[in-house]
């Protein structure tokens, strides 16, 4: 009895302590958002400058929004960048709609690269004759050895723009690893002119002056910048669903950890220094990772350098969302959280409000003899009013949908928790884009081949 008396005991600090952590978190989260979000920055540096920055653009696919998405990165008002569109299949219907832009905007220096063919904006030629060709993809093989990629080049690469491809000149990037971000992005990484490489994922929307603002935050001290991810105002439920999760309990663990210090980054938007991940090995050095972000941003803070938080949010604007969409990422990510970081297994549920509102409840009741179910709904009203707060501060303005859509969206995601982590614990594997994959422990993963 005595025994069990004490573990009691003990569960109750457990969960008083619990309370004042994740309140913590609440106050630190809201407080950052009003403080910092959505605010102008004041210029670090002379607008004329600014670094050269290259920016690799992952494609896969159409949607409804990705021309607007595009477009808006041909719009960024910064004086020196290169945008590098890389497109995996040569069939892919991407490739319209960056042939499109890169028409509409022959002054934005733009490359299109199809598996190993980049199109060039500004030096637009046709290449047919085999000769120029093969002339031209020995001058930038070379180039590419350089970077001692195992001993050989990666891809082919021309810095003229074929309109026409004949039957003598066949598309075949190579596979560098797992990871099919990575191998599309490799073509546009090795042959990226700039210190610092933006990635950038294709369903993002970025202002005029996103970048300038990542820019500026790249003192000398920091190796990374990163926005916090967000939603972009849609319609629809399945909207209001990811802008309630993106606005709510996303940012109070993201935005926490961040400012105590813990590396939190996701890889929707990130500035990196390319000579530290150069040092890293490249990119091909994560290409054995499904979450290369983690991995990524590791390396540079392994390195002694800093991150830092742009005050404009990683806008995501896809334009094909659904709640069986938004449930599926939701488990893929909670899988390679699992996988990468065990102890999520313990911190991830009883950081939710129900689960929270439970121990916590249970705890109240023990020591102080307060009634479970009245500190249970009392507490789960503090954390749905804190919760709006929060997500009224990461919006930066009015909310698109009413207070009612807020408070059904909310009960439904809190209610989705245990079911989207007790699904990422029943199966190990994860399917991202076209590929099927079994995740090790510590990160890596291996490809699961159909025979």
């Amino acid at each position: 009895m005595a025994l069990l008396e004490l573990a009691l005991q003990g569960f109750s600090i457990f969960g008083l302590v619990l309370f004042v952590v994740l309140w913590l978190m609440h106050f630190m989260s809201i407080i950052y958002a009003r403080l910092y979000l959505n605010k102008k920055t004041v210029d670090k540096q002379p607008y004329s400058k600014l670094p050269g920055v290259s920016l690799l653009k992952p494609l896969k696919g159409v949607d409804s929004n990705l021309i607007n998405n595009l477009e808006s990165f041909f719009e960024l008002d910064y004086p020196k960048y290169e945008v590098l569109l890389c497109v995996q299949d040569h069939d892919d219907p991407a490739i319209d709609v960056c042939k499109k832009l890169l028409g509409k905007y022959p002054n934005v220096d733009a490359r299109l690269f199809i598996d190993s063919f980049p199109f060039g904006s500004k030096q637009a030629s046709t290449v047919t004759p085999r000769t120029a060709v093969d002339q031209q993809s020995r001058i930038v093989m070379a180039t590419a050895s350089k970077r001692n990629y195992h001993q050989q080049p990666l891809f082919k690469c021309f810095s003229k723009a074929p309109q026409t491809l004949e039957g003598s000149c066949s598309l075949g990037g190579k596979k560098i690893g797992i990871n099919p971000k990575i191998n599309n992005l490799m073509p546009g990484y090795e042959v990226a002119k700039y210190d610092l490489i933006w990635i950038c994922d294709s369903g993002i929307l970025v202002k005029p002056d996103t970048l300038t603002d990542m820019a500026n935050q790249m003192t000398e001290k920091v190796g990374l910048v990163h926005g916090l991810p967000y939603v972009a105002d849609r319609a629809g439920f399945a909207a209001t669903l990811e802008q309630v999760y993106f606005g709510t309990s996303h940012p109070r663990s993201y935005i926490s950890a961040n400012v105590t210090g813990f590396k939190c980054v996701t890889g929707m938007s990130c500035l990196m220094r390319k000579d530290v991940l150069d040092q890293a090995g490249g990119l091909i050095a994560f290409a054995q990772y499904i979450a290369e972000d983690y991995f990524m941003a590791k390396a540079i803070a392994d390195r002694g350098w800093k991150f830092a938080m742009a005050t404009q949010v990683a806008m995501q604007n896809s334009g094909c969302y659904s709640i069986s969409q938004y449930q599926s990422r939701m488990i893929r990510w909670t899988k390679l959280r699992i996988n990468m970081l065990p102890a999520t297994i313990i911190c991830e549920p009883i950081s939710e409000c129900f689960v929270a509102s439970l121990i916590i409840g249970w705890a109240a009741h023990h020591v102080f003899k307060w009634d479970i179910m009245v500190f249970f709904m009392c507490h789960c009203l503090a954390w749905f009013i804190a919760d709006y707060i929060q997500l009224k501060g990461v919006q930066g303005g009015p909310l698109s949908f009413s207070k009612l859509d807020y408070a059904v969206a909310w009960f439904i995601r809190e209610s989705m928790t245990i079911y989207i982590f007790l699904s990422a614990l029943w199966d190990p594997t994860i399917s991202w884009r076209t590929g099927r994959y079994r995740l090790r422990c510590g990160g890596t993963a291996e490809e699961i081949l159909d025979v």
